[in-house]
């Protein structure tokens, strides 16, 4: 791999198991993010599907913060969810945080996590003009 590319890891353990970075910044300015759980310091840190979805994207915007980037960068966002019932939930704590930054966004609908009280898991894509 090019060494322009700069990955980023977090603390958890899943990275060095599976051999995947929280997020990587590629030279045109993109920064993609993993997957994001609710899942802080190995502990499910949140119970509704409004306060995982809260902390999965807390969790993104701590990698971005690693790469110089915030909420405020970012261009699109999947969430993904175990179960429709869960859309308006979700749906609010993506307008909370993005309502006035507006990035192009996808919810689907998927059968499990591996953890099952895991109900939500969002990606984050964002962009740095100019790159690096």
């Amino acid at each position: 791999m090019t060494d322009s590319v700069n990955r980023f890891s977090s603390d958890v353990p899943f990275e060095e198991k599976f051999g995947y970075s929280r997020a990587v910044e590629l030279p045109n300015g993109l920064v993609l993010v993993s997957g994001c759980t609710s899942v802080v310091n190995g502990q499910i840190s949140a119970g509704s599907p409004y306060e995982q979805a809260v902390t999965s994207f807390q969790v993104a915007f701590d990698a971005l913060g690693q790469a110089g980037l915030g909420r405020e960068d970012v261009v699109r966002t999947r969430m993904y969810i175990t179960h429709a019932r869960d859309v308006d939930e979700v749906g609010r704590a993506h307008k909370e945080l993005f309502d006035d930054i507006r990035p192009a966004a996808s919810m689907i609908i998927v059968s499990g996590f591996v953890d099952p009280s895991l109900v939500v898991e969002v990606e984050v894509e964002a962009y740095r003009a100019g790159g690096r």
